[in-house]
């Protein structure tokens, strides 16, 4: 597998200066060129500004800025790229000038680098053409703004390599994108079923079938999104929409071509006009049409095997920020009278309904969505956990898929190891909080226990398993995700991991083994401050205090986890460790003689850790914590099995309580106000 280091980004637009943005932000060195100094300029000073916008958020420091432009290089020049791994171009939507440009790129680059368009338009098998090295040719379509969108579309020519596909997919994971690979067809996949949702959007103004506030306030409803169509057609520039349109009309036909109010609206150079009161009358009618095209245009992404249905609605998800994929508001609204708005639609033009939704209807029953992944590649199987649009939450789904993709890999032959990681920029984020909240309004928290008992089963599979199970956590880890990642025989954690059981902050107790292995891992004294206190231990932490044996930079970490394979070196997690240094005062604050002052807000010493800590339990869910306390207390002695059973026992206990469903309700909204019932 190739490394890219240093990239060049041709092109200092929008898209191009925020593509480098994003590059550099992730550690890359990177080269941005444009054809005159102005313009590279401006594009430095597009992403000053937002670089600034993120200090005020706070979510960059000052020296980090700086960090980050002291890793881009400006150009005029075409020949400062020629060392460059990679070269990503993103100038604009000219099939000629793209050509050309490739053409200069192929006779200057280093033989191996990696050429890359961001079209959204063309062929990347066209353009590829246009160089000598079709084989190391790939389409990058990234999403606005790329510095934030976290979608990137791999598109393989019909020459480029696997060897490049799979290069290009680890190293926009480096960059903390999601991937999605499709075949090189119109549109690719988001483009596909999201421009014929705007054009129709058109078509139904210009039928008279309701005005632009009816239809942007309808379309908002149905697909539970932010902004509608003509709002979005503003943002972007309606000549986009309109070139978009014009591209898919004249490779696909039918219903594709632009309608003739948008070629209007597009030569006018104006935005859409919002103003005006929805009427409700016609919401229905227009959901209709503007689902009908969705679900026709997914099924016909199926039929021509441009990608997997699930990355049909990963790219909605996280591309477009809908709040569902077509296929997942196929089986919400019922699969039968959603296939029947697409036959409807798909009839209106002469095209047949797509053989996959007619398949699915003959077969009934849901679309079976995958949301973990298995892959097996040279003796090393890799299950991921694939659902970053909701940062990999564990859910009934998820357990479930886990644990058949665990007996998979665990009776394949060809299998030595088994790592489990997580998709997009979260190793696992916890467990579905909305799952939680609706068993408890519903009186049925034996949902909920079951669905403990049933995760704790398969942790412990993992940990017990006859093949070696490694963690690598290569990002956020919380709750659940946490107590996943111990269940492992061994955790690699990169810079971008982290650790944390938030639960007695939401009123509830780590259920999947965070107050028993937790404990045996580092001592009951830290496992009370981490658990009871809910602090955060990032990758430096995990690895000073033992909780990871691994550490590792993140663009080893694959090589890494093999090597270690390869050598059967897997050190004991339960071995047992000697405080690791400068840690003394919280063990002390959080040993057995002083714990309980502490829970009751008094600190034993004044290091700022248990000081904070201190501070930190008074706004925790007090049951919770005294629930964890006991059970660390009363677990730990005891053989595992039993501590995981204790553990169990008091499930129905916490979640029944008033505090768990304030905690629960409140996430995300408010601070929970725990009255310790």
């Amino acid at each position: 597998m190739s490394e890219y280091k240093k990239i060049g980004v041709v092109g200092a637009g929008n898209m191009g200066s925020g593509i480098a943005q994003k590059l550099a932000q992730e550690g890359f060195a990177v080269v941005m060129h444009d054809v005159k100094p102005e313009f590279v300029e401006r594009g430095i000073d597009r992403i000053r500004t937002l670089l600034g916008e993120a200090v005020e958020r706070r979510i960059f420091t000052p020296d980090r800025v700086e960090e980050v432009l002291g890793r881009l290089a400006t150009t005029t020049d075409l020949a400062d790229l020629a060392d460059c791994d990679c070269v990503i171009e993103a100038v604009f939507e000219d099939e000629q000038v793209k050509r050309d440009l490739f053409a200069q790129l192929d006779r200057l680059c280093k033989p191996e680098t990696v050429l890359a368009t961001n079209t959204s338009s063309f062929y990347v098998t066209r353009l590829a053409g246009a160089t000598a090295r079709p084989d190391r040719f790939v389409g990058l379509h990234f999403f606005y703004h790329p510095a934030k969108n976290r979608l990137v579309e791999v598109i393989a020519g019909e020459e480029t390599s696997s060897g490049t596909v799979a290069d290009c997919q680890a190293f926009a994971k480096q960059m903390g994108k999601v991937p999605i690979r499709c075949k090189d067809r119109p549109g690719f996949v988001v483009n596909r079923f999201f421009v014929p949702w705007l054009n129709e959007a058109v078509r139904l103004l210009e039928a008279g079938a309701a005005d632009i506030p009816t239809i942007e306030a309808a379309a908002k409803k149905a697909f539970r999104i932010g902004m509608g169509p003509f709002q979005l057609m503003n943002v972007t520039g309606v000549p986009i929409a309109y070139h978009a349109e014009t591209t898919l009309g004249r490779e696909l036909g039918g219903f594709y071509p632009p309608v003739a109010l948008l070629e209007e609206q597009a030569g006018k150079g104006a935005d859409w006009d919002l103003a005006g009161e929805p009427d409700e009358g016609r919401f229905g009618a227009v959901a209709d049409r503007l689902l009908g095209v969705v679900f026709q245009v997914a099924g016909e992404l199926l039929d021509e095997e441009v990608c997997t249905l699930e990355d049909v609605d990963r790219g909605a998800k996280i591309g477009l920020r809908w709040a569902l994929g077509p296929f997942e508001m196929m089986n919400r609204m019922g699969v039968d009278k959603a296939i029947d708005l697409a036959e409807r639609f798909a009839g209106e033009f002469g095209r047949p309904l797509a053989k996959s939704l007619a398949d699915r209807r003959a077969a009934g029953g849901p679309w079976p969505i995958r949301v973990v992944d298995l892959a097996v590649e040279d003796g090393l199987a890799t299950i991921t956990i694939n659902r970053p649009e909701a940062l990999n939450a564990l859910n009934v789904a998820v357990v479930a898929q886990l644990d058949a993709a665990f007996d998979e890999a665990v009776a394949r032959p060809d299998v030595r190891a088994i790592v489990i990681e997580g998709a997009g920029k979260a190793f696992v984020a916890g467990a579905d909080i909305k799952y939680f909240v609706d068993h408890i309004k519903a009186g049925t928290i034996d949902r909920i226990a079951a669905y403990a008992r049933d995760g704790q089963r398969v942790l412990r599979k993992l940990e017990t398993s006859p093949k070696p199970t490694i963690a690598k956590v290569d990002g956020l880890s919380l709750g659940g995700g946490s107590e996943l990642a111990l269940a492992c025989q061994a955790v690699v954690v990169t810079e971008k991991g982290s650790f944390g059981f938030p639960e007695t902050g939401i009123g509830i107790y780590p259920g999947l083994g965070g107050t028993q292995r937790t404990a045996r891992i580092i001592g009951k004294a830290l496992a009370k401050y981490f658990v009871l206190a809910g602090a955060p231990i990032d990758a430096d932490t995990a690895r000073e205090i033992g909780l990871a044996r691994y550490f590792v930079p993140s663009r080893d970490a694959d090589r890494f986890i093999r090597d270690l394979v390869d050598r059967g070196e897997i050190a004991d997690k339960y071995a047992p460790k000697a405080v690791p240094a400068g840690w003394e005062p919280v063990v002390e604050a959080f040993s057995d003689e002083n714990v309980a002052a502490v829970l009751d807000g008094e600190a034993p010493n004044d290091d700022p850790r248990v000081q904070k800590a201190v501070k930190a339990l008074s706004y925790k869910a007090p049951v919770a914590v005294r629930m964890a306390n006991r059970l660390i207390d009363e677990g730990t002695p005891k053989d595992l099995e039993e501590g995981l059973e204790m553990e169990l026992d008091g499930i129905a206990e916490i979640f029944s309580t008033e505090d768990a469903f304030e905690g629960l309700s409140t996430v995300g909204r408010r601070r929970p106000q725990f009255k310790g019932k």
